[in-house]
């Protein structure tokens, strides 16, 4: 086996760094303080929406590893990298692998869910009856179980967050390079034939 050759080379901007440590951030205070303290809870939720919508025009407007257009990608290629990493031997991408860029998209999706719940539960009686939703909450919405849909949606996101860490653990092994590392200056190895 012929071992080539590498380079570092800037992958993660400061945006997309940023934004994924304030995520961990505000998503660990979000999770620690529910039905503790009401306010924290929903200030790190309102934080986590705005995160979410700079990372959504980020998404399209970007550094080149940062737009969905890099990582987005359709099921086959998914399940394709899936096979090659159960056989052992993945390809190595610069940015977000298929399998990455799909937890991406779960992870976005399920906090933007868990966000509008909330809002919808800061909005509803029972609750501060303040939330930004709630000149719009209509009294179908209390007939919902919106705090179930919330606390499950929290649940899990919390077993989307050890899969992700997982596979960044799996991916950092199996392709010699420290992930976490590269999510704090935004550099991975680019092997060079």
């Amino acid at each position: 086996m012929t071992v080539l050759p590498e380079t570092e080379v800037l992958v993660w901007d400061l945006l997309v760094r940023v934004f994924h440590w304030s995520l961990v951030v505000f998503f660990g205070l979000s999770y620690l303080t529910g039905g503790e303290l009401d306010w924290l809870h929903e200030w790190s939720g309102y934080a986590i929406v705005v995160l979410i919508g700079v990372r959504t025009v980020w998404g399209f407007v970007g550094s080149r590893h940062a737009r969905f257009s890099d990582f987005v990608t359709r099921p086959a290629a998914i399940k394709g990298y899936l096979l090659a990493l159960k056989a052992g031997n993945p390809k190595h991408y610069v940015g977000h692998n298929p399998a990455g860029g799909l937890i991406i998209i779960c992870l976005l999706l399920g906090l933007a869910f868990m966000a509008f719940t909330g809002m919808l539960l800061a909005g509803l009686a029972g609750f501060d009856g303040n939330g930004p939703l709630a000149e719009s909450t209509l009294m179908a919405w209390e007939f919902l179980p919106i705090k179930d849909l919330h606390e499950i949606m929290a649940s899990l996101l919390i077993l989307a967050i050890g899969v992700h860490v997982a596979a960044v653990l799996l991916s950092s092994y199996l392709h010699g390079e420290n992930l976490i590392r590269a999510m704090l200056n935004g550099k991975k190895q680019r092997r060079v034939p």
